[in-house]
């Protein structure tokens, strides 16, 4: 199972703001020192290419973002000060789910078991094709989506968007692409305030817990699956539904959150799709438990792996 991290690749931000950029290198400590992955399994990416990147996203906006020009309107959308730093770790993180989505394509079929490879950061749903928005520059889902079919590794997708914001920028790239079946449960009234209409979309109220939670995930998730008739998936596994989230809403606690996970791989391994995971949204209070959450999923998806004939 490859895991590919970025988190060298810093991000420069003010003391100040919002955005919890350490979250990502404690959650790598986390799975060698718990032992949860081997430390050879770990990948650094490559940095995505303006090829790469203009399948889906427009060349302009590209050119405005790799060299600076966005207006102070197009940053305080994305969120996130503008800087080479910035720029590279963008690229990494797309990057990140590129190799993770041709590591499982590449793999030989298990019998009976999971093909999965992470990206411990990525998850970047709210970037449309020629902006940016919600900390997120370049949709790492989608230059990864039409790689695979560019490449001719596979051409239908299914998209797994369990972060607790609605997939907006991935729903915007894909629409009226059947090839693409874009499937998103979310906070109904949370960001972003105007929604976009992915294939499948399932909102919840404010202060869903896991009972609730689970009971609407499990037949969205047979439907889209099954209409999609997918060659591969990718799931975005944001932890931010979790109760203690600043900006989730919901009221999953770690164990709904686990088995939520635990749902999705299993979805993915009985249809014998092979599945790219992106970390996607967490904004916990304390941001141990973000990587806690995180963590767990990982852990989940190599107790499968690691179960699997073959497996390691």
């Amino acid at each position: 199972m490859d895991v590919f991290y970025t988190d060298p690749f810093v991000l420069p931000l003010p003391p100040t703001h919002s955005f919890p950029a350490t979250k990502y290198a404690r959650l790598r400590r986390r799975l060698v020192d718990e032992a949860i992955i081997s430390a050879g399994w770990l990948r650094i990416p490559e940095r995505a290419t303006a090829e790469e990147i203009a399948r889906a996203h427009d060349p302009g906006y590209y050119a405005q973002v790799v060299e600076g020009r966005l207006s102070e309107r197009e940053v305080r959308e994305i969120g996130l000060p503008w800087s080479p730093e910035l720029v590279e770790r963008s690229l990494r993180s797309v990057g990140a789910t590129l190799a993770a989505a041709r590591s499982v394509l590449s793999e030989s079929p298990p019998l009976d078991g999971l093909r999965v490879a992470f990206n411990l950061a990525g998850g970047t749903h709210h970037a449309h094709r020629d902006r940016g928005a919600g900390y997120c520059v370049f949709n790492d889902t989608a230059v990864a989506a039409r790689a695979m079919q560019a490449e001719g590794r596979c051409r239908k997708v299914v998209v797994i968007d369990c972060d607790v914001h609605q997939g907006d920028g991935t729903a915007a790239i894909f629409e009226g692409d059947p090839d693409v079946y874009t499937f998103s449960i979310h906070g109904a009234k949370n960001y972003p305030l105007r929604k976009t209409t992915s294939r499948l979309d399932v909102g919840l109220a404010d202060g869903t817990g896991d009972e609730e939670y689970l009971a609407a995930l499990e037949p969205a998730l047979a439907t889209a699956i099954e209409e999609s008739e997918a060659e591969m998936a990718f799931y975005l596994a944001g932890s931010d539904p979790y109760e203690g989230d600043r900006l989730g809403r919901m009221k999953l606690t770690k164990a709904g959150l686990a088995a939520r996970d635990r749902m999705v791989f299993e979805a993915c391994r009985d249809a014998g799709l092979p599945a790219a995971v992106a970390m996607a949204g967490g904004y916990a209070r304390d941001v141990e438990d973000t990587t806690t959450i995180q963590a767990e999923t990982v852990r989940i998806a190599a107790s499968m792996v690691r179960a699997s004939p073959g497996g390691r």
